[in-house]
């Protein structure tokens, strides 16, 4: 984490990793490989609108892994708060879009890019509903669509207690991931609890829910992914075939920091 901080890195997307340094995004392809010649990408300075922050961020994503040279690939950055910024690495006259969201439900949400629609998706911070941006007709208004969410009886096999105790956890993220294999979209919400023990140290309690959201926004609670597993790192969520990489397997969800979770584990 210590080489992390010092470098800069604010997330990946696409094989890319983004550093941030004197308000400097670059791109690069290839942090593990030092003897081989990475591709360097800076990008124009970030410019901070007014009453917002450029410091701190949530994440980044792209629309495509070829910012070098494809000329409508997007670059999102999310900031912790009101700050959305795109551009186009491969343009030559890149520069930053920069996009000031009103709805505080959005200020801590992790960025996605939606290939079905085209769009960069966040989910509100309570997964209520998810808003949309482009760099079009969606740049100062979102599209927003709403979500009709199962009721607490359409959680399979859950108590009363139980959907209690995940409503009071300290902590409730909501990611987006599609799967371009199966026209799927997924929100993973991810419910940690936390209680101090012996020597300053917190014992933490996660669990995981998944819901598929169909496109006219109903989302169902599901323990069945199919041949599918979904990756969470810091950066974003992915969701891909586990037929694809021998090291996944399917109906797992994969989590950076918390480890393997079978879909039918309840946490």
């Amino acid at each position: 984490m210590e080489l992390l901080k010092e470098i800069g890195i604010i997330g990946a997307s696409h094989g890319w990793v983004a550093t941030l340094k004197n308000g400097v995004v670059c791109l690069q392809d290839d942090l593990d490989l030092p003897d081989t010649d990475p591709k360097h990408i800076p990008l124009p300075p970030i410019v901070t609108l007014p009453h917002c922050q450029t410091q701190i961020v949530t994440n980044i994503s792209m629309s495509s892994s070829s910012p070098d040279d494809d000329e409508d690939c997007i670059v999102a950055v999310k900031f912790l708060g009101p700050q959305l910024s795109l551009c186009k690495p491969a343009q030559r006259d890149c520069k930053w879009s920069n996009i000031r969201i009103t709805d505080p439900s959005f200020f801590s949400s992790h960025v996605m890019y939606s290939k079905r629609d085209e769009m960069f998706s966040m989910p509100a911070s309570r997964g209520h509903y998810i808003g949309s941006w482009d760099l079009g007709r969606h740049m100062k208004e979102p599209k927003i669509q709403m979500l009709r969410l199962p009721a607490e009886d359409g959680i399979p096999e859950m108590t009363e207690r139980e959907w209690q105790r995940l409503e009071s956890c300290c902590t409730k993220q909501h990611y987006l991931v599609e799967s371009l294999h199966t026209d799927e979209t997924f929100m993973l919400k991810w419910y940690t609890e936390s209680h101090p023990i012996a020597n300053n140290t917190l014992n933490l309690w996660d669990h995981f829910l998944v819901l598929k959201i169909d496109k006219e926004g109903n989302a169902v609670y599901t323990k069945d992914i199919g041949h599918l597993c979904i990756l969470l790192s810091k950066s974003e969520a992915i969701c891909i075939p586990s037929k694809s990489n021998r090291k996944v397997k399917k109906q797992r969800l994969y989590v950076e920091r918390a480890g393997v979770w079978h879909c039918h584990d309840r946490h």
